[in-house]
């Protein structure tokens, strides 16, 4: 996977923030005090121990050692946490465009001399309960993580990944299927065109679909052109043919060495296992080098640069005549500087983040453009920093305007500075993310240190988050212009500054793709008569091993019999406050953080309001509130909270298709904070549901046209999500609400929103919504919180609902077959739910037919994202964990290889939701109508049986994997509130996952997915396609 930097407004790069959402124990005990007792000097297996520190505040303790053999440097950070991870990273800097380091993250997991059979990697997703795997490559390292909660299974996973990296096959056949070949459009028939295949060379096509990826690789690339900053890491979809496998093979020589590693490791698990382990099966069949791989520092520049490109018109944008990007950046010291970085970091938010932010008011509010350009801000995944900021979805003939603004807040920051409330509210965030426990932890910490210690940073130094707090405010305390003379130093007396912009071409794609054809044509016409012969061999060599049934029998393997058999229990607790209602209370070593969850139904709004509950949720917390004005507001969430958010959900029944919770009119609201700061927060949320502002025209208009920008910036990379909701939309009574909520619906309404000269009869629909949502009638809350805090939670939720108005005549709804389903606890079903119930209003709609629609949005993407949906059985019924199975089984052994292998498309596959959806799906896919017959022939693969019983074994392990991800102590007993899921539905459900068989697969197979059976929705999005034109079944937007 390449990873190219792209906007993320933060206080910190560390984003504690959570991946998959058991639980664990988080005082810092065993873990922290056993690596304690190692000692500077000591010898383990091979390696030094160099430091051993305590770092309090993130609950662990850093060992750092070096292996005395090859130099490889090792970090381990001890943690009373069982979901533990492993590393390792290379430095990796190409110099040329070719995307080698991408190719070979590629190639290096298909398969190595101990795992010689093809594709370990992703077979071993089915052999393993991994809680993440994956590789990344950035623009100057490769990072290989994977995370487990299992013992045997971190082994297991730590002897391939030390293999793929250390010891690959690279066999030529792998680089031609994962990087690029020339090859038949049909490998069978040599009379057809020859064409450019491969992996990385789709998923880059794709990639730089995006224009804000196309933005900020020339912003990187024209900022730093003096080293391997100024090429493409991931490759040029132009340059990738221009890379060969000698070249591909004498890279991995030069930078996959121990010598050029930096090796990993998180958790519980014990540190001297891991060290024998990698010792034994990797270093030390290795001498040190001296790695020729430094990045030098970047020459500063005498005078300021600019530079203008260009992209595609975004057909999804609100306007097409403001589709021009301007960005202003400056060159920072080395990030190896911790305090440097970490100060210019929290300038950096105090600068752009929010309302209440010096750019936010110059730029965002000047109604020029639709937000901040991409990578705005600090940037510190180069050797050195960056900040950048300017404004996207602007006229052409605002760029100087826009600059000049830059250069005028720049000044006015330097004379005023920062009020002193922003930059507490900046430190308690930095409170508040330290104790906020994620479940993906160690790959959050592995991802915030890979860049520092790529350049020979400190990593310990990075961790220790309250010193450099500590002395942060003693820099403010000892000179209060500490920061203004930041800003002088680095912005307004800095040579070092790129000016970048670019606009929209009409033949842009148009262009690339002549490009290309050029490319190729160049390509073809260099070949021999042998070459081609050669090309054709190759190919048809290629497609039969693709084809060829694999014997993975030399990879280690997890058991069925190695899942645990039941799950934890989550005890809870349900009381009625406010009279009727209910509060769930589980209690959970949270750190001294309270979460709190409300869900509110809106069964009684009115059908033509249901689309525009998104965008009320946007807004709710953001447009001001009692007597606090929008940047009042922003302020108190940030001083008092870590966040207050509302979303709209569709919360489908477990048992019956037909049936939802009324939710176009159900909207989820979450935030959490401090103990100290509980009444505070409580009070922010009776302030937004008692009198929330809806007056503010203009911020309004703003926060619309943010809205708008960033879901069609979104739609490159989510294209599968779209077509499966598309595919969706006919086939149950909830997914035309799934489709008016988070499908292109909504992407298209907000851009005919954001294209209206009057908004105000948007803005008035919000109050009438608020009407039907901020009340007690159709209210449930959810608390989790220590022990100790429940009972002062308890009274600020009561006090909360409390003042809470209900509605003061009885709305009907507007579905009129409503019925009520108590969700089981201690009286109905579940030991662990003690006190009252929680009663779900469900809408069933008995007169609901499902229907086939077929959808092709035509986007200019050279790549498509495919879907098929269809019908099948909800979680509770018997077929549900059959098919759930079926679809791992699919994916792994049939849809991987046609999709991925033999046409070419970055992903694919097939999954099942919750609310009995069976999904197909393709990303970033060369092919469009070919991937919808490969997803009816991966039905009759499954239909005849072709499968033994170890890919059903690896199958269930898969499946398990997803089902016993860890679950944060914010989020325990969450499936219980939104979905009425009590544990012992889950045990139930567990146990039909155990028993799936052989029959019982392929009897789903033949029920639901053949043709005729169940009622199927297909959708695509890409570019035009004449087949599709053709068929009047379609239905082209």
């Amino acid at each position: 996977m390449w990873r190219c930097s792209r906007r993320v407004p933060r206080a910190l790069r560390l984003s504690l923030c959570s991946a998959h959402p058991r639980a664990w124990r988080w005082n810092s005990t065993k873990a922290c005090e056993r690596a304690l007792q190692y000692q500077v000097g000591e010898k383990i297996h091979g390696f030094t121990v160099s430091q051993v520190t305590s770092v309090p505040e993130l609950f662990l303790t850093a060992v750092k050692l070096s292996h005395d053999g090859t130099g490889a440097r090792y970090l381990h950070l001890a943690r009373e946490d069982t979901n533990n991870l492993f590393s390792v990273q290379f430095r990796t800097t190409p110099m040329d465009s070719t995307g080698v380091p991408h190719v070979l993250e590629h190639t290096v997991l298909c398969g190595s001399q101990k795992y010689p059979c093809r594709d370990p990697f992703f077979k071993m997703l089915n052999r393993s309960l991994s809680t993440f795997m994956n590789a990344f490559t950035a623009s100057d390292y490769t990072l290989y993580p994977f995370s487990t909660q299992n013992p045997k299974d971190f082994r297991n996973l730590l002897s391939v990944y030390l293999d793929a990296a250390f010891f690959p096959c690279l066999r030529e056949l792998d680089f031609w299927q994962e990087g690029w070949r020339l090859e038949h459009e049909n490998p069978s028939d040599p009379q057809t065109a020859l064409v450019f295949k491969g992996v990385v060379f789709n998923e880059m096509k794709g990639a730089f679909t995006d224009n804000e990826r196309i933005f900020s690789q020339h912003l990187l690339n024209r900022l730093l052109p003096d080293h391997t900053y100024a090429v493409i890491s991931g490759g040029d979809p132009l340059c990738i043919p221009d890379l060969t496998w000698e070249q591909l093979k004498q890279f991995h020589a030069t930078h996959y060495h121990p010598s050029n590693a930096r090796f990993f490791t998180y958790g519980n698990f014990p540190l001297e296992q891991h060290l024998e382990q990698i010792h034994e099966e990797a270093l030390s069949k290795f001498q040190k080098i001296e790695p020729r791989t430094t990045v030098p520092p970047q020459k500063p520049w005498d005078k300021p640069r600019e530079f203008q490109i260009t992209c595609a018109p975004d057909s999804m944008a609100a306007s097409s005549s403001k589709q021009t990007t301007v960005s202003v950046s400056f060159l920072l010291p080395e990030i190896t500087d911790t305090f440097e970085a970490f100060t210019l970091n929290l300038l950096s938010s105090l600068l752009i983040g929010g309302p209440n932010s010096p750019f936010y008011k110059a730029l965002i509010e000047s109604g020029l453009g639709t937000d901040f350009s991409p990578d705005v801000g600090y940037n510190g995944y180069t050797r050195e920093a960056y900040f950048s900021v300017g404004l996207q979805g602007i006229a052409e003939k605002d760029i100087q305007m826009v600059r000049d603004i830059i250069d005028r807040t720049i000044d006015d920051v330097i004379m005023k500075g920062f009020e002193d409330d922003r930059i507490e509210a900046l430190l308690h965030k930095i409170e508040i993310q330290m104790k906020h426990q994620s479940v993906s932890f160690g790959l959050a910490l592995t991802s915030y240190i890979a860049s520092c210690w790529n350049h020979d940073g400190d990593p310990v130094e990075l961790l220790k988050l309250g010193s450099q707090v500590a002395q942060f405010r003693q820099c403010l305390k000892d000179n209060p212009k500490f920061l203004q003379e930041k800003v002088k130093q680095y912005f307004k007396n800095n040579q070092h500054k790129l000016t970048l912009s670019m606009k929209p071409d009409d033949k842009y794609s148009e262009k690339q793709a002549q490009m290309e054809t050029e490319k190729l044509q160049q390509k073809v016409s260099a070949l021999s008569l042998e070459d081609k012969q050669q090309i054709y061999d190759k190919g048809l060599e290629l497609q039969t091993q693709q084809s060829k049934a694999q014997d993975a029998s030399c990879l280690p393997a997890l058991k069925v019999s190695d899942i645990e058999p039941r799950i934890p229990f989550t005890e809870l607790a349900v009381a009625l406050a406010a009279g009727d209602v209910p509060v769930q209370y589980c209690a959970q070593p949270t750190n001294g953080v309270v979460y709190f969850r409300a869900f509110c139904s809106l069964n009684t709004l009115p059908e033509e309001l249901r689309p525009y509950v998104p965008l009320f949720c946007s807004v709710l917390t953001k447009l001001g509130c009692g007597v606090l004005d929008y940047r009042e507001q922003a302020q108190q969430i940030e001083l008092k909270t870590g966040g207050m958010t509302a979303s709209p959900h569709v919360l489908p029944d477990d048992s019956h298709l037909d049936t939802y919770e009324q939710v176009p009119f159900g909207v989820f609201f979450s935030s959490f904070c401090l103990e100290r700061n509980l009444p505070d927060m409580m009070h922010l949320w009776s302030e937004i549901f008692n009198s929330p502002c809806f007056e503010e025209e203009e911020h309004f208009k703003v926060l619309v046209k943010m809205t708008a920008q960033e879901l069609s910036n979104g739609v490159p990379d989510s294209g599968h999500l779209y077509a499966s909701i598309r595919a969706s939309r006919t086939l149950t009574p909830a997914g035309d609400l799934q489709e008016t909520f988070n499908g292109m619906d909504q992407v298209r309404l907000m851009k005919r929103i954001a294209e209206m000269t009057d908004i105000s009869p948007i803005l008035r629909k919000l109050p009438r919504i608020k009407k039907h949502l901020l009340n007690c009638n159709n209210m449930r809350c959810a608390v989790n919180a220590t022990p100790q805090q429940l009972s002062q939670t308890e009274q600020a939720v009561g006090d909360f609902l409390r003042s809470v108005g209900r509605s003061k005549k009885e709305r009907k709804p507007v579905r009129p077959h409503v019925v009520e389903k108590a969700v089981p606890n201690g009286c109905g079903g579940s030991a662990h739910v003690s006190g009252c119930q929680i009663v779900r209003k469900l809408i069933t709609e008995p007169t609901f037919t499902p229907c086939q629609m077929k959808t092709h949005f035509l986007l200019p993407f050279p790549v498509n994202y495919v879907g098929e949906c269809v019908r099948t059985a909800p979680y509770t019924h018997p077929d549900h964990a059959s098919l759930k199975i079926l679809a791992r089984l699919m994916t792994a052994k049939f849809l991987h290889t046609e999709i991925r292998e033999k046409g070419g498309a970055y992903g694919g596959g097939a999954k099942l939701s919750h609310n009995g959806i069976f999904t197909f799906y393709s990303y970033r896919d060369p092919r469009s109508t070919e991937t919808l017959q490969s997803f009816a022939k991966a039905v009759d693969w499954a239909k005849s049986g072709k499968f033994s019983q170890q890919d059903i074994d690896e199958a269930k392990l898969s499946v398990f994997s997803a089902v016993d991800a860890p679950v944060a102590p914010s989020d325990k007993g969450l499936d219980h509130f939104l979905y009425g899921l009590s544990d012992e539905l889950k045990q139930a459900h567990r146990e039909q996952l155990f028993a799936v068989h052989r029959e019982g697969l392929i009897d789903v197979s033949n029920k639901y997915l053949g043709v005729g059976r169940s009622t199927h929705g297909l959708a695509l999005l890409g570019p035009e396609n004449t087949k599709i034109a053709k068929d009047p079944s379609w239905i082209i937007r």
